[in-house]
């Protein structure tokens, strides 16, 4: 069983707990996943059954959709609800002592774009060989490197001003922690602020109304029809543009060897180093090609056989 699997993750599970509960339903030993959810996370998981684990590291859309719910006025050590929390006192910039949905909205641009994070202590970034939680779990805390992170939008859902408490959407790049997005928020707003749920709307390219949740795919599984509810290995990388080879074309490439680029429709013009999908006349997906234009081939980038 070959292709993509996508999950709604419930609530209490660990990404690894899904794979394992899909590794028994399908049968499929060889599986993995794209991009952790914490247990307390829900939504979108893409699982990589058979030959599309070889695609873990080669992953071309690494950004994703979420969205978070918070709450102000409390901080915590993990940055969300499921830490040690603390109350906090009263914002110093409200009259009333609670913030209106004017002063989030006032906010959001300078949580937009490219910006400078880091990384929380309950995470599972490593340093000198060790996991940041569980240097946490010892009451450790180290200092870390922020990371550059891209906040493409960030929209305030809504807003409950009497419990002073909301969601918000944010589409953002790989390594983006939502926890700490609410944590630096709560910050500018001089009043804290704590994650208090979290939905991953896609991941990968692959949305939330593309996913199955582990009691639908326990019933596809009774009924032998798991395999038809897969995403090719293929639509991983459906950016990259493709190339059909020839039978011998196609026979020379799956056993490893490059292929002459003047036999091919890329002879027209081509960028060197481009990456693009492999198929034969039948369409099947062979693997990705890179171009060389020093001599003239298309080279393997990675099979997929």
């Amino acid at each position: 069983m070959n292709g993509v699997l996508i999950v709604n993750k419930p609530a209490e599970f660990t990404s690894f707990d899904v794979v394992a509960v899909v590794r028994k339903l399908s049968g499929q030993r060889k599986i993995g996943h794209a991009g952790t959810l914490d247990p307390n996370a829900t939504g979108v998981l893409p699982l990589l059954l058979g030959n599309a684990t070889k695609a873990q590291d080669i992953i071309v859309n690494h950004d994703k959709e979420y969205l978070a719910g918070f709450k102000l006025g409390y901080t915590s050590n993990t940055l969300d609800i499921w830490g040690d929390v603390e109350k906090t006192k009263a914002p110093k910039f409200s009259n009333q002592g609670v913030l209106t949905e004017q002063d989030i909205l006032n906010i959001l641009p300078e949580f937009t774009g490219e910006l400078s994070q880091i990384p929380p202590m309950f995470s599972a970034v490593q340093k000198d060989g060790k996991r940041l939680y569980d240097l946490a779990r010892q009451g450790i805390e180290i200092e870390r490197e922020p990371r550059k992170i891209t906040v493409y939008s960030l929209e305030l859902v809504s807003f409950n001003e009497q419990e002073q408490t909301g969601f918000i959407k944010v589409k953002c790049s790989k390594g983006t922690y939502i926890r700490t997005l609410i944590d630096d928020m709560g910050k500018r707003l001089s009043c804290g602020a704590v994650m208090s749920s979290l939905e991953r709307l896609s991941a990968c390219g692959y949305g939330i109304d593309t996913s199955f949740t582990l009691d639908e795919i326990k019933a596809f599984a009774e009924k032998g029809e798991l395999e038809e509810k897969l995403f090719s290995t293929e639509s991983l990388f459906s950016g990259y543009g493709y190339v059909v080879v020839s039978d011998n074309q196609a026979k020379r490439f799956s056993n490893g060897g490059a292929l002459d680029i003047s036999r091919t429709y890329l002879s027209k013009g081509y960028e060197d180093k481009q990456i693009y999908r492999v198929k034969n006349k039948n369409n099947l997906f062979l693997g990705l090609g890179i171009t060389d234009k020093e001599t003239g081939q298309l080279k393997i980038f990675k099979l997929f056989l």
